[in-house]
């Protein structure tokens, strides 16, 4: 096709189009309609997507405090909170409480340290007040142990230990059961394993790859279903991984990323990330569709003024987000160049 002595082809997705410049009919059939679109000034942004896991995040470990019979575990998938059952052992519940020092000792009247203001935190939370909150464990944080105790069917000793209270960092989500009903167990033997509440996007990033991932920058995830939602990114390994051997090996960085809105209840599913992998910033740009390839060779727009329309070379720079960089004689902000219809 030639138009005005030049024959032009829209470089776009899904092959090339062709038209003339005075509305004559293509060499290949009729020309489609032409709309407008105006020059914009703004940051181009390229992206690339890399596949993630929808998951729950702060996964760990809970170990036994004590020794026994498992005589209740719960469902993988269920929520626990403070004050609840993480397991019972010999028919005893092992309560979750926040705070992130372990139990490691058996606190009593007498006792001081950050943990005893931990346990006092948790009492008061849970509704047993009469004592000030601090790093001496009294009398009266001893009254407020047998009432929790009472409460929640222990021996009603005053005193509290591993085998009563796990402390974690908040509200867990259970992941694995390690020790079912019926199961012995012996003190540190891991139990269960939980995660956080918090949905969370994990990504096995390709090392080579590392540079697209800064902590903090924004992303889009495409949940199963095609939702696509915003996040953020939060942590990024600092030590690469290796996996498989030979032509098979993976050489990788963890990179985490936090999640808005609704997200469903599906647990360890397959996602996809849009990470930025170039930005120019303040530049001209154009829908790609309005991007001429000239046959002569070189790109072109073509202008649609007052004047008429007609054919102006481009030079081309950076693609992203369906639009072109373009500079060249005459061509600003706000100018009209011509793009396909519908």
């Amino acid at each position: 096709m030639v138009a005005g002595g030049v024959a032009v082809v829209v470089v776009g997705g899904g092959g090339a189009l062709a038209w003339t410049l005075d509305g004559g009919e293509a060499a290949a059939g009729h020309a489609p309609p032409l709309a407008t679109a105006a020059v914009s000034r703004g940051d181009l942004v390229d992206t690339e997507k890399v596949d993630g896991t929808l998951t729950y995040g702060d996964s760990r470990e809970v170990w036994a405090g004590g020794s026994g019979v498992v005589t209740w575990a719960p469902e993988p998938g269920r929520t626990v909170k403070r004050g609840g059952t993480l397991l019972k052992v010999a028919g005893r519940p092992v309560t979750l409480m926040y705070g992130g020092s372990p139990m490691y000792r058996v606190l009593g009247n007498g006792d001081s340290g950050r943990d005893v203001r931990q346990l006092e935190e948790n009492l008061k939370a849970l509704g047993y007040g009469g004592m000030t909150v601090d790093d001496e464990f009294t009398g009266a944080t001893e009254t407020a142990v047998r009432e929790w105790q009472d409460d929640r069917g222990l021996d009603e000793t005053g005193r509290v230990d591993g085998s009563q209270v796990a402390f974690l960092g908040g509200a867990v989500r259970v992941r694995e059961v390690k020790a079912p009903e019926g199961k012995r167990i012996a003190q540190g033997q891991p139990v269960l394993t939980v995660a956080g509440t918090k949905r969370v996007v994990h990504v096995d990033l390709d090392a080579d790859k590392q540079d697209l991932a800064k902590k903090g920058a924004a992303v889009s995830v495409e949940l199963p279903g095609g939702k696509t939602v915003k996040g953020k990114i939060t942590d990024v390994g600092g030590v690469a991984e290796s996996t498989g051997s030979g032509q098979e090996k993976k050489t990788t960085v963890d990179v985490d990323i936090s999640i808005g809105g609704g997200t469903g209840r599906l647990d360890e599913a397959p996602v996809t990330v849009e990470l930025e992998s170039e930005r120019r910033k303040e530049v001209l740009s154009v829908p790609v569709e309005a991007l001429l390839a000239l046959r002569e060779g070189g790109f072109g727009v073509e202008v649609v003024d007052a004047a008429g329309r007609r054919l102006v070379p481009v030079e081309a720079g950076a693609f992203g987000g369906g639009r072109v960089e373009i500079s060249g004689a005459g061509i600003r902000e706000g100018v009209k160049v011509g793009v396909p219809a519908g």
